[in-house]
């Protein structure tokens, strides 16, 4: 099942507080990008992001987002701003 353009838009809408996100369509999936750093994506109408170290206090569950690939974690609570956008930042500092 592919992502759907309204699920997109609305993590784009909750993520619209930081500067330069992106995303690049995939597959029916669209990988997303803070500051030109790959960050996670979604899938299936699921927001997953990398696994690092620093999320781990955040206790998210892991979840594959297709087969074959590692497990990331998933954000399930998207509708709360503040703590996604905090998410994303930590996510950021420890990938670039």
């Amino acid at each position: 099942m592919a992502s759907t353009k309204e699920y997109k838009d609305y993590v784009l809408k909750q993520l619209s507080s930081l500067d330069n996100i992106s995303y690049k369509p995939m597959i029916g999936e669209y990988l997303l990008y803070y500051r030109g750093v790959l960050f996670g994506g979604i899938y299936d109408d699921r927001l997953l992001i990398k696994k690092v170290e620093s999320n781990k206090k955040y206790e998210l569950s892991e979840e594959i987002p297709y087969g074959g690939a590692k497990s990331m974690y998933k954000l399930d609570n998207i509708y709360d701003s503040e703590e996604l956008c905090e998410i994303i930042i930590n996510t950021y500092k420890n990938l670039k």
